[in-house]
C-alpha cells in the first residue's frame, strides 16, 4: 500500500486547517458514529469535560469547531470525550546519549490513519507532532524543548475520560518541562490505558501509565511497548509480542548502550518493526525526536525526512507499506 504523507504549516487556525477538515471529516463522522449518535457523549457533556480538565484549550476549541462549520457533531468529535474504543501496537524507548533522543514506531491500520506532520504556533506555542483527528497527535514537540510519545497500554478497560491524542496536544500546548507534563497526564482523564513516554530539553524523562479506572503512574522507565507494569490482556500481548519488544530494547539501553543512528536503526528492522497490516499492526514510521534542537525526523526503510520547528519546510512524501511477512524474535 503506497501511503502519502503531509507535511503542513499553519500558525494559526485558519484554511489550511479547514480544508484538511473538509477533506478528513466523512471518515471521521462515521468512525464517531459507528456505534450510534446517542452512544457518544453530548456536545454540552462533551464542552463541559473538556471546560473542566483541559480549559486552557477553550479558545482553541471554539476556532477549530467554527472552521468545522460549527455542527453537533463535529464539536462532539473535536472535542476527543469519550470516543469509540481503538487498539494500537507501537514502542518507543529514549537513547540517553550526548544529545538524547525520544525515538518510537507508531502501529496502526493503514487506512485509519491521517498521514500529516502538523506544525502550528496556536496560542503562541509552537508545536509540530503527528496528526491525530486533525488536533490530536501521537507524538510530538515544542518550541519548550519538550518531547511527548504514546503507546496502547494492553487493557481492554474503557472509561469516561478523553482519548489521547487530544491530551498529548494539551501536553504540548501547555507545558514545558517533563515534571509539568507528567502531573497534567496525571490529573486528566484518559477513556482508555497509554503509556505516555516525555523527555525534555535538560534530559529529564518519565513514562506516565494512564488508565480511565485507577490512578496514573509515573514510573522513571526509557522504555514503553504494549503493557503497563504486567501484561493484563494476554490475548493482545501476545498478538503484538509486547514483552519481547520491550525486553528487546531494554537489553540496548542497559546491556551496551549502542550508538545512536544503531540505536534508532533497530526501530526499522525486526523484531521491532512490523509488517502485520493485515492486522492492523504494521509500522507505519518510525519518529526521532531531539528536544533541546527542536527537531524531528520521520524514517521508514530507505526513506528520511527530517523537520524543524524553527525552518519548516511543506511537502509530501510517497511511502509504500511493505508486505506482510512473519515477524521473528531472537530466542
Amino acid at each position: 500500500m503506497q501511503l502519502i504523507w503531509r507535511a503542513v504549516n499553519e500558525a494559526q487556525p485558519g484554511p489550511k486547517w479547514a480544508g484538511l477538515f473538509a477533506e478528513y471529516w466523512p471518515a471521521y463522522r462515521a468512525w464517531w458514529l459507528r456505534e450510534g449518535g446517542d452512544a457518544r457523549p453530548t456536545y454540552r457533556e462533551c464542552r463541559s469535560a473538556l471546560a473542566e480538565f483541559m480549559p486552557e484549550l477553550m479558545p482553541l476549541y471554539d476556532q477549530l469547531c467554527d472552521l468545522a462549520g460549527g455542527g453537533d457533531v463535529a464539536a462532539r468529535f473535536l472535542s476527543f470525550y469519550r470516543p469509540p474504543p481503538y487498539l494500537s501496537g507501537c514502542s518507543q524507548a529514549i537513547w540517553p546519549g550526548k544529545e538524547p533522543v525520544l525515538v518510537r514506531n507508531y502501529d496502526y491500520n493503514p487506512n485509519a490513519f491521517d498521514c500529516l506532520f502538523l506544525r502550528s504556533e496556536w496560542q503562541g506555542r509552537a508545536v509540530m507532532g503527528t496528526s491525530d483527528g486533525l488536533w490530536g497527535l501521537v507524538d510530538g514537540v515544542n518550541d519548550a524543548g519538550l518531547a511527548v510519545s504514546l503507546t496502547f497500554g494492553g487493557r481492554r478497560v474503557v472509561g469516561d475520560g478523553f482519548g489521547v491524542p487530544l491530551i498529548l496536544r494539551y501536553v504540548l500546548q501547555t507545558c514545558t518541562t517533563t515534571a509539568e507534563a507528567a502531573q497534567a497526564l496525571a490529573r486528566i482523564p484518559t477513556h482508555m490505558s497509554y503509556n505516555v513516554t516525555l523527555l525534555d530539553r535538560s534530559r529529564a524523562f518519565c513514562t506516565v501509565y494512564m488508565a480511565p479506572d485507577r490512578p496514573a503512574s509515573v514510573q522513571h522507565v526509557a522504555v514503553a511497548t504494549n503493557h503497563q507494569e504486567r501484561v493484563e490482556w494476554d490475548a493482545h500481548a501476545r498478538m503484538t509480542a509486547t514483552v519481547e519488544r520491550e525486553r528487546f530494547l531494554l537489553q540496548r539501553l542497559t546491556l551496551h548502550v549502542e550508538p545512536e543512528e544503531k540505536f534508532i536503526g533497530a526501530f526499522l528492522k525486526p523484531p521491532i518493526y512490523s509488517t502485520a497490516f493485515d492486522r492492523g499492526f504494521g509500522t507505519l514510521y518510525t519518529a526521532v525526536y531531539r528536544p533541546r534542537l527542536g527537531a524531528a525526523e520521520l524514517r521508514w526503510p530507505g526513506a528520511l525526512w527530517p523537520l524543524r520547528l524553527d525552518s519548516f519546510t511543506e511537502g509530501s512524501l510517497a511511502i509504500q507499506t511493505p508486505e506482510p511477512e512473519t515477524t521473528r524474535f531472537p530466542v
